[in-house]
């Protein structure tokens, strides 16, 4: 909270390049929606990249750990009028602007909240953006709360096709009710698309209570390994990794401290694939037509799908597809005889 909250006023002011390593290259049509996201925005924003998946249109979208809503303001423009994105934070000047109320006795000043508070700076530029988009009623919402209790926000089961995440889950202490709250609100097909850090080793005591490390997203850093036996235990399918990029620290105090742990920002899509569904390997065609990746998709890092080109799939990819928002993309055969065999963590 006094990290966010108080400590970083822009992305210049963090000591690794954890939170500003680059995900994919962006097509120009995220390009274009970036120009159009109000600049204050963009100025306080702290994540790795862009988590913007495909085939986005009319989607409900969940983000955790929203911040200044960047990532929100360019996914509203992808889903479009008729899709809705909902962004949840927390952070404690946050809630105490939110509330309206102040710690501080009345003969001190009053706080300045304004350069601190990224769910407000989210929330004042709403009519801006929707203005800037031409939409009659704002398909984006702010809400202050905690990515493990989502339920205390009110967001119901099962009422999200995407929840997507930008560094943040690190920051939790409980990352298994994180992705048990996110499996729950997500429809039956639907994904979670979210980009975070990963250590090749479980951390020291020592290690995850360094403040400067919490706060630069690596001292909560999962071992790469417990990702896949979490995801399993919630009901995810086996993650697919999509990116990943080594984080490069650049501060000889902490190199110091970390010793030879090694830490990667990686993305990585999981979805809730309903029971039943996974009945073997096949093969499948990308039909074309996904905005920005009309002949091919980059799915992840063991698939990429060619507009007319028949790919052998496992039984779990064939699953994916079949039950998602992707499903109207492919022709889908379950007959594969030459299927390939599952692909492991690439």
């Amino acid at each position: 909270q006094d990290y966010y909250g108080k400590e970083l006023q822009k992305s210049e002011d963090l000591k690794t390049n954890a939170c500003v390593t680059s995900a994919r290259p962006l097509t120009k049509a995220l390009r274009d929606a970036l120009e159009r996201v109000h600049e204050e925005v963009v100025a306080r924003y702290y994540g790795c990249g862009l988590v913007i998946p495909e085939c986005l249109s009319s989607c409900w979208i969940l983000d955790l750990g929203s911040g200044s809503g960047r990532d929100c303001y360019l996914l509203s423009q992808l889903v479009g009028e008729q899709g809705h994105v909902t962004g949840i934070d927390m952070t404690k000047s946050q809630v105490q602007c939110r509330a309206g109320a102040s710690p501080h006795p009345p003969s001190s000043p009053p706080p300045s909240f304004p350069s601190s508070c990224q769910v407000e700076v989210a929330k004042k530029h709403i009519a801006y953006h929707m203005d800037k988009f031409g939409y009659q009623k704002p398909n984006v919402e702010f809400l202050l709360g905690y990515m493990e209790r989502l339920g205390d926000a009110g967001l119901a089961d099962e009422s999200y096709d995407i929840v997507i995440s930008n560094c943040v889950i690190n920051l939790t202490p409980d990352k298994r009710a994180v992705l048990q709250e996110a499996f729950r609100v997500l429809k039956p097909g639907g994904e979670m698309y979210f980009s975070d850090m990963y250590a090749n080793q479980r951390l020291s005591e020592t290690l995850r209570k360094h403040r400067v490390l919490w706060g630069e997203c690596l001292a909560g850093a999962l071992y790469w390994k417990d990702l896949y036996s979490i995801a399993e235990e919630v009901g995810f399918s086996p993650p697919c990794l999509v990116t990943a990029s080594p984080i490069t620290i650049g501060d000889k105090e902490l190199e110091g401290v970390i010793g030879d742990c090694r830490f990667v920002s990686a993305t990585f899509r999981l979805f809730k694939v309903p029971g039943g569904s996974r009945a073997g390997p096949g093969q499948v065609i990308y039909n074309g037509g996904i905005m920005g990746h009309e002949r091919e998709l980059v799915f992840d890092a063991n698939f990429t799908f060619k507009e007319g080109e028949v790919v052998d799939v496992d039984a779990e990819m064939a699953a994916i597809l079949q039950s998602s928002r992707f499903a109207e993309k492919f022709l889908i055969r379950a007959d594969g005889s030459n299927a390939a065999a599952p692909q492991g963590c690439c």
